[in-house]
């Protein structure tokens, strides 16, 4: 039997509005427009890999409200098995999203149903997770949660991936756990405590070793359009350039990443490879607006790759 790509996390309603760029503190723009799309990091990263041919089962929360419907409707039609995606009585997940017009955004999240994915609720769904090759999850949903998700992993021998977003401190304990942390260039700098928001070209490696020092087994920096920098388990140390694409809307880039590694590494390809097929995957995505609605299908993404052909190898 295949096994499957197991997704624990949030699963929220994004509400954007395109403004002309990100307003400054106490500063009121006017939007150009205004959408709503299936979002949530963990509905966006199964979304993703589903896209992409991998069957994928997601263990997360929807309110008893009209969006609940909505998003679980939303994650089905790509393929995602929701049988562990229960209903609480309270509302579902709230993104609100400001893009502007060159693609950056700031995201404010209300967390809703998503707050009570509770380690209780993850022991309930522990037959599902151990039919997983990986597990990927996030921090979108309560930490306690995340480290006994982390424990039983680690006791169950599944390989887990942390996206390490929204950026928080991480115990040791749980950093040990981690097969694959795969942080973007913020979250890299809060979890090494620095005050800047971006990781310069020339210390990359050494931040990543930091990283793997606290005990991660491999990392995987998405350095958004510069590119993505892996220190893998096996001493490599590989830098790869990001493609270079017209970008409208960033959201949910890094999850279309993590999606697309995830499913790479569960076929069973080589990291390197692996990342390089979910760098096309990102770069697809950011060229569409929203989160679930930009994720490419796997014929896109070799459609993509050939129009390329001889920079970079797809999965």
């Amino acid at each position: 039997m295949r096994k499957r790509l197991v997704v624990v996390g949030s699963i929220n309603l994004d509400l954007v509005s395109v403004a002309p760029r990100i307003p400054l503190q106490g500063e009121t723009l006017t939007a150009a427009s205004f959408a709503s799309f299936p979002g949530g990091k963990g509905a966006n990263q199964a979304f993703a890999a589903a896209r992409l041919g991998t069957p994928v089962s997601m263990v997360g929360k929807l309110g008893n409200d009209s969006f609940g419907t909505e998003l679980r409707a939303n994650l089905e039609s790509a393929g995602v098995d929701t049988t562990a995606v229960d209903v609480e009585p309270t509302s579902s997940g709230i993104a609100q999203i400001i893009t502007a017009e060159n693609g950056e955004n700031i995201i404010v999240v209300t967390p809703g149903a998503n707050a009570r994915l509770s380690s209780h609720y993850v022991q309930k769904h522990l037959e599902v997770i151990r039919g997983a090759g990986i597990v990927l999850t996030q921090l979108e949903t309560p930490l306690e949660t995340v480290e006994y998700l982390a424990s039983v992993t680690h006791q169950e021998g599944i390989p887990l991936m942390l996206d390490p977003a929204p950026a928080q401190p991480l115990s040791t304990s749980l950093l040990e756990r981690v097969d694959w942390l795969t942080p973007n260039e913020s979250e890299t700098c809060s979890l090494l405590g620095l005050k800047s928001q971006e990781v310069p070209e020339d210390a990359m490696e050494e931040v990543a070793e930091i990283l793997l020092q606290r005990g991660t087994r491999n990392v995987l920096l998405k350095l958004g359009q510069r590119g993505c920098f892996l220190a893998l388990a096996d001493g490599r140390r590989v830098f790869l350039p990001a493609y270079a694409v017209r970008a409208i809307d960033s959201t949910a880039a890094g999850d279309a990443f993590n999606g697309a590694f995830a499913s790479a590494l569960l076929e069973g390809h080589d990291p390197v490879r692996g990342a390089t097929w979910a760098s096309a995957v990102a770069a697809i995505s950011v060229t569409r607006r929203g989160a679930q609605p930009s994720m490419p299908t796997r014929a896109e993404v070799h459609a993509f790759l050939k129009e390329r052909q001889g920079t970079k190898q797809p999965v």
